[in-house]
């Protein structure tokens, strides 16, 4: 009932046209039947006693019901109108809520969720939250309906009211009992539904492992196992259902044989008139469709609890990320200062956020203006986190990460977000054209900026051999490129908001080595005419030997602590760890050009064919 008390408030003005078209309907329906019990003892008894019919009662009757059925469809137009409006506002606003909800969340709530299950929550548990608004409308104007007509009731005749009184209390018990075994039946039809869709979501994603890997027909059969739970569950609910909806129909039913039967009673007591009798049993008749409203909004409403639980953890979810108000200088587009101070991390574990074993302990090091820094360490040590951090995706357990010497956390989002760029290891790249993949819909990005930032990012070769340039499609997840060209695009996108701090983590894993030496070559520069990154700085999470030398510093890493900062020449003299660590990559970059040489973009471009060859490689 709070649930339905939540929607009415946030929607009071639809909700009252639907209720008041509810209340016409039911109105005129009561009428209808005293109408009709008019119109049989007025007109239609004494035509069969005396066998005349009086015309000018019988055309008012007509007239009447007529009437009657023009207000009829009045009341349900605007009922039904209403509560689609109301229905469909909500839902569209929960999900807005709901996915809003997602982007505000940290990365740590992100990584315990399953994206299908999240996919569940904005969608079907949504859905079903809001089921019953359908027919609440109609339910509300049927208890005003069902008052009503009792009152009617007893001014005809007690005795029938009596009858009445019976049948409707036993009416909604049977909704009560239907409610409560329903509810756990829907709770598990709920949860299954997100579990399915985790389960799809997960075999569509990962295809490319699926179809190498052989596990087509295992992947089938996990997916069909927990569909068939479904399944199940869901002819569960359909079995109740069958149970309780003739019940639920036949009681009306019932009712009006029982007041045929008392009333005959009545009758041959002179306590009420044929026309009394007959309007009392249409009246029962034709309450017994809007009653069922009732019905169906008690049939929804466990499943609408479940969705409502699952979309409310959504919402009451903690751990978003508050930003500061303090707003950094871009004017000039200078270079940043990017300095970590005793900085500590621990992954959160748990749904409670506690911190678990440290990933980082004690990292200072700063990235100056304008100046190159290469982080470099061997898997596991921490590199990524410190990207992550430097960008605020995680936040600090200890310590102060800082830009321009104002802790992150007091940088007003968009500050942030206009200052700082990361460039993550693996690509993502939206199912649209060139040109929307980098600007973002950002109004102060042109084509000249988008332009200037594949330049700087050794793409608008590429690009230019496109089929329509900057305007071609590049499937989803941007299919239809290279993993190459999908990371040179991805470092385009960030480079075309012009960034005063660039963060590598390993983003150009996939470029051919001599392509990757003269991005980071240009991204130096700080004399570049006005192109975006001129003389930005960079952190750049490195591995090839070609990339950690144009650095102008090297910090290494080994087990989240920084063991050792310099010179790339003075580190493989005094750090062994570090010397190992590099001439180890470079055998490895060796002998992977060996077996699979990089594709230059001439190859790569020339045609749709080659293009599908690159990606197949």
């Amino acid at each position: 009932m709070r649930i339905l008390g939540y929607a009415i408030r946030e929607q009071p003005r639809i909700f009252t046209v639907a209720v008041a078209g509810s209340l016409l309907f039911g109105l005129v329906t009561i009428a209808s039947a005293y109408v009709v019990g008019a119109i049989i003892g007025e007109v239609a008894v004494p035509a069969v006693e005396g066998g005349r019919i009086d015309v000018t009662l019988l055309a008012l009757g007509a007239a009447t019901l007529f009437g009657i059925s023009v207000l009829k469809v009045v009341g349900i137009f605007g009922r039904r109108l209403g509560a689609g409006f109301m229905q469909y506002r909500l839902q569209a606003s929960y999900r807005r809520r709901v996915t809003r909800r997602y982007l505000d969340l940290p990365l740590s709530w992100h990584q315990r969720h399953a994206t299908g299950t999240l996919l569940s929550n904005a969608n079907s548990d949504v859905e079903a939250a809001w089921f019953p608004i359908a027919p609440l409308p109609f339910a509300v104007g049927t208890v005003l309906m069902l008052i009503t007509a009792m009152g009617s009731l007893f001014v005809t005749d007690w005795v029938l009211a009596l009858v009445g009184l019976a049948i409707f209390p036993a009416l909604f018990a049977l909704n009560v009992v239907y409610s409560r075994r329903m509810a756990p039946k829907q709770a598990r039809a709920q949860q299954l539904r997100a579990e399915v869709s985790a389960i799809a979501h997960e075999s569509f994603d990962g295809a490319l492992v699926v179809k190498t890997m052989g596990r087509e027909a295992p992947e089938t059969e996990r997916f069909a196992g927990r569909a068939g739970e479904l399944r199940d569950a869901l002819i569960g609910v359909g079995r109740l259902r069958g149970v309780f909806d003739p019940l639920l129909e036949t009681l009306p039913s019932l009712g009006t044989l029982a007041i045929l039967l008392v009333g005959a009673v009545r009758l041959s007591q002179g306590a009420i008139t044929v026309a009394e009798l007959v309007s009392v049993a249409f009246l029962f008749t034709v309450l017994a469709f809007p009653v069922r409203a009732i019905g169906w909004v008690l049939a929804e409403l466990p499943r609408s609890v479940a969705g409502w639980d699952r979309v409310v953890r959504v919402l009451d979810a903690t751990g978003e990320m508050a930003y500061g108000r303090t707003e950094l200088d871009r004017r000039g587009g200078a270079p940043a200062t990017l300095t970590f101070d005793r900085v500590g991390y621990a992954y959160p574990t748990g749904d409670d956020d506690r911190p678990g074993q440290p990933v980082l302990r004690d990292v200072s090091f700063s990235v100056p203006a304008g100046r190159t820094v290469a982080l470099v360490g061997p898997t596991g040590s921490g590199k990524s986190t410190i990207a992550s951090l430097a960008v605020r995706l995680v936040d600090p357990t200890s310590g102060t990460v800082d830009i321009d010497g104002v802790d992150v956390r007091d940088l007003a989002g968009d500050s942030l977000a206009g200052t700082v760029a990361l460039v993550a290891q693996v690509p993502f790249v939206f199912d649209d054209t060139v040109r929307a993949n980098i600007s973002l819909d950002r109004a102060d990005i042109g084509d000249e900026d988008v332009w200037a930032a594949l330049r700087l990012a050794e793409a608008d070769g590429f690009v230019a051999r496109l089929p329509e340039a900057l305007d071609t499609r590049v499937g989803e997840r941007g299919t239809s490129l290279s993993g190459g060209q999908r990371q040179r695009l991805t470092l385009a996108r960030a480079l075309a908001g012009r960034p005063r701090l660039l963060v590598l983590d390993d983003a150009t894993s996939a470029v051919d080595p001599r392509v990757e030496a003269a991005i980071l070559a240009a991204l130096r520069g700080a004399d570049r005419g006005g192109d975006p990154g001129a003389g930005t700085s960079i952190l750049v999470v490195a591995y090839r030997r070609a990339t950690i030398a144009l650095a102008d510093e090297v910090v290494y890493v080994e087990q989240g602590r920084v063991v050792a900062r310099g010179s790339h020449q003075a580190l493989l003299a005094d750090v062994p760890g570090y010397a190992s660590l590099v001439t180890a990559y470079e055998r490895a970059e060796a002998e992977r050009e060996r077996e699979k040489p990089y594709e230059s973009d001439d190859a790569a471009s020339a045609s749709p064919t080659a293009q599908r060859s690159e990606v197949n490689q």
